[in-house]
């Protein structure tokens, strides 16, 4: 930096001029700060849920504000001794056992049953295509009750098979449209050197199709993780031994209308079910894009 100065200072016999901000560098500051802003309202919730963890049971209600007021870590200790003699872990692996299943049936399924719409010429493939797509605007309500019947008298109930069973039948019919949809793009040239070489429809589909398809197949098993994990309704419907309760179920359990409420705890038990959600999509994010992209082949 000097010896540039004392170059310009001899050349010129002048000092060379400061660099000033430009207008566009004014633009690009506020910008940042304006983003910066919007960032922090919307993570403030977390950051606010993670400090309440540290609050007294008798904070909540009086302290809405960010800093506990004597923090302490008792609601930590609560939660990890579980409750109704339950430990936390038992509820944590029973949405884990829930989520990874249905992952599991949800992208094999879905991925079956879309290489079928997209690669296999069968009579009606029309219709059931239509049919299947006629199912994403059947509101989950309309088949609660013929489904408990049919699980009850199958005496199904107070188990896993009732929230799993349907998740290797290719019933998400949103994730077997967009993985359609990816299948289409990929030139049916492959197919055609697979087959010359032997190959059938199993072999083609699991050595051709499925690598192609990985950005979707990577997006219908985040939401589909996500789904299970969060969800309340279908857990609340079939289950009813608490071992048996995920954790979302469990969450209840600290706020019972019949007793007092322990939002501590709560709040606390919220935050290690939500750490999950947050890593798995952390991990799995760069993938996410591509198939909202719906980008079956890279140039």
């Amino acid at each position: 930096m000097t010896s540039t100065v004392s170059t310009h200072l001899v050349t010129t016999g002048r000092p060379a001029p400061r660099k000033r901000v430009t207008r566009r560098g004014w633009q690009t500051i506020i910008w940042f700060v304006v983003l910066l802003a919007i960032t922090l309202i919307v993570i403030y919730p977390l950051i606010w849920l993670v400090a309440s963890t540290f609050k007294p049971n008798s904070e909540f209600g009086q302290n809405p504000g960010l800093i506990p007021w004597a923090p302490t870590l008792d609601n930590y200790v609560k939660v990890g001794e579980g409750i109704a003699g339950i430990p936390l872990w038992r509820f944590f692996a029973n949405s884990l056992i829930l989520a990874v299943s249905a992952v599991i049936g949800t992208v094999l399924s879905s991925a079956l049953a879309a290489y079928a719409f997209a690669r296999v010429k069968f009579k009606g493939l029309g219709i059931l295509f239509s049919a299947m797509i006629g199912t994403l605007l059947l509101p989950f309500h309309v088949v609660i009750i013929p489904q408990y019947i049919w699980f009850q008298k199958l005496e199904l109930v107070d188990t896993f098979v009732p929230l799993i069973l349907p998740k290797f039948l290719a019933t998400e019919a949103f994730f077997v449209f967009l993985i359609v949809q990816f299948i289409r793009q990929i030139p049916r040239d492959m197919d055609e050197a697979a087959r010359i070489d032997g190959a059938g429809h199993g072999r083609i589909f699991w050595s051709v199709i499925l690598p192609l398809i990985k950005p979707a197949l990577v997006t219908c098993a985040i939401f589909t993780f996500i789904w299970t994990w969060n969800d309340f309704m279908g857990p609340l419907l079939y289950l009813n031994s608490p071992e048996n309760y995920p954790l979302p179920i469990a969450l209840r359990l600290y706020n019972d209308q019949t007793s007092a409420s322990d939002y501590g705890a709560t709040v606390t038990a919220s935050l290690v079910a939500l750490v999950p959600v947050m890593l798995f999509f952390i991990v799995f994010q760069r993938f996410l894009i591509d198939g909202v992209a719906t980008q079956g082949l890279k140039g």
